[in-house]
């Protein structure tokens, strides 16, 4: 029930005063929800955040089968520990969840929503901060990735594209429909890797996100990717970016996948760039399986994810003496400490750049005595 006009607060906007409710908790609840959903609406945090959080309050009710008026912190370690130890979800997630629900009693206990005393007037209990420092894991370094993920060798990736490339061959020597999906999958993996692409990224895609770089002509068309689908910050929308070009062979695969391939498709009139056998844009849920499969089948560990595609364009780049501030802005870091946690360096590079720093020492002890001589 909602009020045409009222009270500053939140409560007052979203329950009428004085009016018995049928069913008092799921309705007080509910509208605590959408009292928080606007708040966030009004912070400009993006549909999805919202809507993971909203699911993450939900689950903690659920589980500690409790309104948010009830809660106290040992449902809230109650709730967490059994993710970590059953579930076995990651410290980072853990440390989400707590904080999603923080900012939730936060927003309920703040006096401007007076939503403690819309509890206490009918549950005559309220509301209280749940999260304290005591019960929360400590964000005690910058990158909290699992140690496993890790970047593709040079070897690793010729493995992968061959073997896709292979599955392409075999199915369309059978005469089997499916030879098109799969040469679309073997090109959007080249094609994530040759621009360092996150998934989402790879998987927004238009025929028309490439385009000619006027500094770079031997690549003719496809001189660079513009990327409209980028991360975006909280509260922000998707950050675009223009990854330009660097490998002649990358050229090849999209010309040849735009202009030969992608035609031959039932819906190739879609604008996606890799669109689905139904016409729709290829989902990122189906990429991961393709990559999944393909690791699975080569015996990659799980440490291979899509991601890595990205891990290994940085460091494949940083390696053959690409200037780390272009590739920092090739792969749309902020932040150049964010491009060295990508960079996955292998042990060869390490042994060539000692050598040559050890060479170089070596020569500069050495020229002195030349000149006294």
């Amino acid at each position: 029930m909602v009020r045409e006009a009222g009270g500053p607060g939140t409560a007052a906007l979203h329950l009428v005063d004085g009016v018995a409710l049928l069913r008092p908790d799921e309705q007080v609840f509910t509208a605590m929800l959408d009292g928080w959903r606007a708040q966030q609406l009004a912070r400009n945090l993006a549909f999805t955040t919202i809507e993971k959080r909203l699911a993450t309050v939900r689950a903690l009710t659920g589980h500690a089968d409790a309104f948010p008026w009830a809660w106290r912190s040992q449902m809230l370690d109650e709730w967490l520990g059994d993710l970590r130890s059953v579930r076995g979800l990651r410290r980072s997630t853990i440390r989400n969840y707590s904080s999603t629900v923080a900012a939730f009693c936060d927003y309920l206990t703040d006096p401007a929503y007076q939503w403690v005393e819309q509890c206490e007037r009918r549950f005559g209990s309220h509301p209280v901060q749940v999260v304290h420092e005591w019960n929360t894991a400590r964000h005690a370094q910058e990158a909290e990735g699992d140690p496993a993920r890790r970047a593709f060798t040079l070897d690793e990736l010729q493995e992968l594209f061959d073997y896709a490339d292979e599955q392409v061959a075999r199915a369309r020597a059978a005469g089997r429909k499916g030879w098109l999906s799969l040469f679309r999958d073997a090109t959007l993996l080249k094609t994530a890797y040759g621009y360092g692409l996150r998934r989402t990224e790879t998987a927004m895609l238009d025929v028309v996100d490439f385009g000619a770089n006027p500094r770079a002509r031997e690549f003719g068309d496809v001189g660079l990717c513009r990327v409209r689908f980028g991360k975006a910050k909280k509260g922000s929308s998707p950050k675009p970016r223009t990854v330009l070009t660097v490998w002649p062979w990358t050229v090849e695969i999209v010309q040849q996948w735009t202009q030969e391939i992608r035609p031959l498709m039932a819906e190739a009139g879609s604008p996606a760039l890799w669109p689905s056998e139904r016409g729709e844009r290829l989902t990122v849920n189906a990429i991961n399986r393709r990559l999944t499969e393909y690791r699975r089948a080569l015996g990659f560990g799980p440490g291979l994810d899509f991601h890595s595609l990205r891990r290994s364009y940085v460091t494949h780049l940083i390696e053959d003496g690409w200037d780390p501030l272009f590739v920092q802005q090739q792969v749309g870091h902020e932040h150049a400490s964010t491009t060295s946690i990508y960079t996955c360096v292998s042990s060869d590079f390490r042994t060539r750049t000692l050598r040559q720093a050890l060479d170089a020492t070596m020569l500069a002890a050495v020229r002195p005595e030349r000149t006294a001589g």
